[in-house]
């Protein structure tokens, strides 16, 4: 495996988990920003009025997002399996 070819698996790696990660926390900052204007509007500072929201919303996407995120994960499995012929040379 030449260095070149490490780094543009390690780059397309990384790649992948942004892709998966980014909307979770997207929908994590959303919620969170929604939920810190209603506490500065309502003067209501509870902390579990934060976590719980953001919780829900995070649990719910990645439940909703599932297939897609496992069917990234499994193409992406294939690759790297594919081209291990091509690395130990």
């Amino acid at each position: 495996m030449t260095p070149e070819y490490a780094v543009e698996l390690l780059k397309t790696a990384l790649l992948e988990a942004i892709a998966l990660s980014v909307p979770l926390l997207l929908a994590a900052m959303v919620v969170g920003l929604a939920i810190s204007l209603f506490q500065a509007v309502t003067s209501i500072h509870e902390q579990t009025l934060s976590f719980v929201p953001k919780a829900l919303a995070v649990v719910g996407l990645s439940i909703i997002l599932l297939p897609w995120m496992l069917r990234t994960l499994v193409e992406f499995a294939t690759q790297v399996i594919s081209r291990i012929p091509q690395m130990v040379q």
